[in-house]
This record gives structure tokens, C-alpha cells and sequence, in this order.
């Protein structure tokens, strides 16, 4: 079949623009029982940010903390309860959901051509059931906060912990349910309400990654609620089921949470890959190189992060045929992270490449996520991963991956779909500099955390021996650079809101269906219908957009 690869049709902000989701009713209420997916994406990224700053004051603190070898701060108790609220707060409020939520929930039915969600009452259920699990969270935070690690292992959560294990599984468990509600709503748009000749492989990439995200959400958060609620189970009614003194197995908490929390890796990553993917084209001019097999790699991730759970537990005890057959399949996961680091590298040979701000945090994304995947391959090593299981080096590999990787994503996208959401342009200079210190803190922060891991520093402990206090010195320092770099954007994007320049419908002069519309997008997203006529990502028919 011929299809047309003529781009599509670039729009000019009509004389007098219909109501936008922003102006379109000020009210508190209008926009608590909004149905309107944009405003949800809003509210979202509302109270995502908070709790990642949440999640971020805890982790200055104890890092603060580490700049003596014996603690200047805290007592061992105070010490595990901030690492623990930074990790459950990061990984669960902040990381799982931060571009399914925000982003998914703006842009999959902008980029489809469709006027909402599939269930838009759903869709707004999902935001109260994330709060509701962030409030009870964050009270047993306060409360006395929470010691165990935010992994939450047995027997220790179960029978020893005196802090709030309970209320806190019991608000990670309530959260799970609007991963799950968010991913059922957007397999049903994609399937459903796909706007006129925008087959499968029309689709954006972005697309692409928000199905293979959504079907992990969907098969894998209720396998976490379900090991929460036997934790519950144990701790309040002395069940034996974990607990070895009750003729509980410790392993089986491992395997049930790991069969979740590696595939969430993917819920964090996929997303931000699938942003990379529309970037990368986008400010190289040119068409991805290999579309369907990066495609076809997003869907190859969910699919094969459901079976490496067990590098996990090397060194827990499980059996060691299991371990050598877990070992050979962390290798083969890397296959199509490694498809798409080679296609966004060829689309980026010869390609008219411009250093904007959201190409910057894309490269800044492909080349930390890299060296955090092959410091992956090392871990995949049965014996390496013996010597360094325990230490910083996971620590740092953790972080290259999730902050490096998915922090990366997310701020990519913000800067980059930022005049489509509010119909203002930030600063680009103040834009790159914060995207140059958020590199050179990251860095700073957990590159000497790979040398501590391998020459043996326990990860969790709140004193070290005095020969490591340089290396601690030097991640300290680095986290409040990176703490200034996260900062910055949140200064200059408020500013936009007030007194940015007007972005118009396409800024960057990208292709895809959300820059057809205005901006910010009118309530209904489209006067009618649109259709789609011609292959995706046709680069070649247009100029790069005006940037500052």
C-alpha cells in the first residue's frame, strides 16, 4: 500500500482561540472533579513534585550526615528511617508514576487524536486513590516514620520493626491501585480510540512506551499487593508465612516483591525512553532510525522484565541452577535497551542536530542510562555481583539507571512539551544551565559511589571507616549541586507561567497530532477529528521551530 509521506499540516493559533483546560474555570472545585485529562495530568504533576521534594530533602539530610565518617547528625534509628522514607517516596510517588501520570495521562489521547481517556471518571478516581496512598504514607512518616528499608524485607518488617511498617504498606498498597487504573485506561484508549488512518505502526514512539508500560502496570502492581497484604497479614495476626520461627519461608517475600519491583524498573524507564524517542527525531531532524524495531524493543522490555526477577538474590540462598539461569537472562533483557541506544545513535549521525534544552536532558538521558546498564551486565555476573551485593556500587548503578535514567526522561519531557501545556516558553538559557549542572551534580554525586561499592562500603550504614570520607566528601558535594540543578527548573517554569513569551501551537516545528492543536490545548483537544494520512515522524519536510 503507497502511503503518503507528506507531514502533517502545520496550524496558526486562531484569531479568537476556544477556552483552553487552564483558563476554562478557575474554581478549586472545577478542578477537583475535573474530568478533563489534561487538568488530572496537572494535578498530577502537582503532587508528584511535592513528594519529590519530599523524597529529596530526606536524602540531603543523610547525606549531609555521611560527610564525617562516625555522623554528625542522627542516631542510627533516625538515619534508616530517612533512607527509608527517601527510597518509598521516590520509587513509589514519585518515580512509578511520574511520566505515566503526568505525561501519559496529557498526552496519549492529544497524540491519538482522541478528545479524552477512555474513562475519564476513572481516570480521576486514579489521582484520589494516589493521594490517598501518599497521605497515609506520609503520616507514618511523621508519625514515628518507618526503619526497614523500602524494600519492607522479612522476617524484620514483620516481627521486629516498632515503627509504622503498616500504615505504610497499607498506603504503597492503596497507590497500586492507580497504577493499575491508569494502565487499564490507557490500554483501552490506544485500542479504542485511535483517531482515523493511525494504524499500529503510525503511532509514536512515545506511544509505544506507554503501552508496554501500562500492560506492566496492569499484570505486575497487584503481585505487590498482594505481598504487602501478606505482610500485613504476618505482622498483625503472627501468620506464619515469611517468618522462619513460624514456619514462614523469608525467600518467598523475596521472590513476590522482586517479581513486581523489577519489572517497575521498566515502569520507570520505559516512559522515559519512549520521551527520548520523540526528542532525539525531533531536534536531529530526521526520521528514527529503525521505528519498528524500537517499537517492537519497548514491548520486548515488559515482556522479558517479568522473568529476572531472581538476580535480585544471588547471595539470598535460592537455588544455584536458578541463579545461573537468572544470570543468562539479566544479559538477554540488555538486548533491546541496547536496540534503542544504537537507533538513537544512528538518528543522530549526520543528523541537524540543536542543543535545546530537552535535547540536552535526551543525551544527558543515553549516556547515563547507558553506563548505568553495563554497570548492570557487571551485576548480571554471578561472581562479581557476590563481591559488590550490599555495598554502594547498587547504590549507584540503582541511581545511574532511575536518576539518571528516568529523572532524565522526565525533565526532558516537561521542557519539551512545556509550550503545548501552558502556551508559554521558559528560559532556554537558564534551561541549559540547569540541565548542565543536574549532569555535572549526578556525577559528582554517584560516580565515587561505584569506587566505595567496590572497595566495600555497605550501603545503609550510618558510620564508614575514615579512609572512605573523601570519596563521601565528593557525593555530598554533589548532591547539593544536583539538589540546585532540580531546583532551578522549578523557579523558571513558574516564571513562564506569568511572563513567557507565547509559544503558539508548535514551537519546536515537531510533527505529531498534539502539535496541531492550540496551545495550551482547547478543552475538547480538537475542533474535529483529525485523520491521519502519513507515516510518523517526517522530519525532512520541515524546519526546526524558533527556540531562544
Amino acid at each position: 500500500m503507497n502511503v503518503s509521506t507528506q507531514p502533517l499540516p502545520v496550524v496558526t493559533e486562531p484569531r479568537h482561540a476556544p477556552p483552553n483546560y487552564l483558563n476554562d474555570g478557575y474554581s478549586v472545585r472545577s478542578w477537583l472533579l475535573t474530568l478533563d485529562h489534561k487538568r488530572i495530568a496537572i494535578l498530577y504533576m502537582i503532587s508528584i513534585t511535592l513528594f519529590f521534594f519530599i523524597g529529596g530533602a530526606a536524602a540531603v539530610l543523610f547525606r549531609v550526615h555521611l560527610l564525617t565518617p562516625t555522623g554528625a547528625l542522627f542516631d542510627p534509628g533516625t538515619y534508616n528511617k530517612l533512607f527509608t522514607i527517601h527510597g518509598v517516596v521516590m520509587v513509589f510517588f514519585f518515580l512509578i508514576p511520574s511520566i505515566p501520570a503526568v505525561m501519559g495521562n496529557f498526552l496519549v489521547p492529544l497524540m491519538i487524536g482522541a478528545k479524552d481517556l477512555a474513562f475519564p471518571r476513572l481516570n480521576l478516581a486514579s489521582w484520589y486513590v494516589y493521594m490517598a496512598g501518599g497521605t497515609l504514607t506520609g503520616y507514618a512518616a511523621i508519625a514515628g516514620g518507618i526503619d526497614t528499608g523500602w524494600t519492607f524485607y522479612t522476617p524484620y518488617s514483620t516481627m521486629f520493626s516498632n515503627t509504622n511498617v503498616i500504615a505504610a504498606a497499607t498506603g504503597v498498597f492503596i497507590t497500586g491501585f492507580s497504577s493499575i487504573l491508569t494502565g487499564l485506561n490507557f490500554i483501552a484508549t490506544i485500542h479504542k480510540m485511535r483517531a482515523p488512518g493511525l494504524t499500529w505502526f503510525r503511532l509514536p514512539l512515545f506511544i509505544w512506551a506507554m503501552y508496554a508500560t501500562s500492560v506492566i502496570m496492569v499484570l505486575g502492581t497487584p503481585v505487590l499487593a498482594m505481598t504487602v497484604s501478606l505482610l500485613g497479614i504476618e505482622r498483625i495476626f503472627h501468620v506464619g508465612i515469611f517468618d522462619p520461627a513460624l514456619g514462614g519461608d523469608p525467600l518467598l517475600f523475596q521472590h513476590l516483591f522482586w517479581f513486581y519491583s523489577h519489572p517497575a524498573v521498566y515502569i520507570m524507564i520505559l516512559p522515559s525512553m519512549g520521551v527520548v524517542s520523540e526528542i532525539i527525531p525531533c531536534f536531529a531532524r530526521k526520521r528514527p532510525f529503525g521505528y519498528k524495531f524500537i517499537a517492537m524493543a519497548s514491548v520486548a522490555i515488559a515482556m522479558l522484565g517479568f522473568f529476572v526477577w531472581g538476580h535480585h538474590m544471588f547471595v539470598s540462598g535460592q537455588s544455584m541452577y536458578g541463579g545461573v539461569v537468572f544470570s543468562f537472562l539479566s544479559f538477554f533483557v540488555a538486548i533491546p535497551s541496547a536496540v534503542k541506544v544504537f537507533n538513537w545513535t544512528a538518528t543522530l549521525h549526520k543528523g541537524s542536530i540543536s542543543l535545546q534544552t530537552p535535547m540536552l536532558y535526551a543525551l544527558g538521558f543515553i549516556g547515563l542510562f547507558t553506563f548505568g546498564g553495563l554497570t548492570g551486565l557487571f551485576l548480571a555476573c554471578l561472581g562479581v555481583d557476590i563481591h559488590v551485593t550490599g555495598t554502594y556500587f547498587i547504590v549507584a548503578h540503582f541511581h545511574y539507571i532511575m536518576v539518571g535514567g528516568a529523572v532524565m526522561g522526565y525533565l526532558g519531557a516537561i521542557h519539551f512539551w512545556w509550550p503545548k501545556m501552558t502556551g508559554r516558553v521558559y528560559s532556554e538559557f537558564w534551561g541549559r544551565i540547569s540541565a548542565a549542572i543536574i549532569f555535572v551534580g549526578f556525577n559528582l554525586t554517584f560516580f565515587p559511589q561505584f569506587i566505595l561499592g567496590y572497595l566495600g562500603m555497605p550501603r545503609r550504614y550510618y558510620a564508614y571507616p575514615p579512609e572512605f570520607q573523601v570519596l563521601n566528601v565528593m557525593s555530598t558535594a554533589g548532591a547539593s549541586i544536583l539538589g540546585l540543578g532540580f531546583l532551578l527548573p522549578l523557579i523558571y517554569l513558574l516564571w513562564s507561567l506569568k511572563y513567557g513569551k507565547r509559544a503558539g501551537p508548535n514551537y519546536w516545528k515537531a510533527t505529531g497530532l498534539e502539535w496541531t492543536t492550540q496551545s495550551p490545548p482547547e478543552t475538547e483537544n480538537f475542533e474535529t477529528t483529525p485523520e491521519v494520512v502519513s507515516e510518523p515522524y517526517a522530519y525532512e519536510f520541515m524546519e526546526l521551530g524558533n527556540a531562544d
